[in-house]
């Protein structure tokens, strides 16, 4: 899940709760979800960007991922051109 507030510098936080899992699972989405960001943060207009961590994130491989991600960013129309 993805919230995005538009602003003049980009900040970004992960968060994962407990629901995800123990220590080690809730790291790793988190990881991923940074190594995502930083793909592609250099299409993704200046704001604020919140990242939560799902349960089913665990399941999902890198490419799905990506791509779930990337269409969250044209929902929230966070894309530039």
């Amino acid at each position: 899940m993805v919230f995005y507030k538009s602003g003049l510098n980009k900040k970004v936080g992960f968060t994962a709760s407990k629901k995800v899992g123990n220590s080690v699972k809730r790291n790793r989405a988190r990881r991923r979800l940074k190594a995502l960001f930083l793909e592609l943060c250099d299409n993704l207009k200046s704001g604020s960007y919140i990242f939560v961590a799902k349960v089913k994130i665990g399941d999902m491989d890198y490419k799905s991922l990506e791509k779930n991600l990337l269409w969250s960013f044209k929902r929230l129309n966070c894309l530039e051109k």
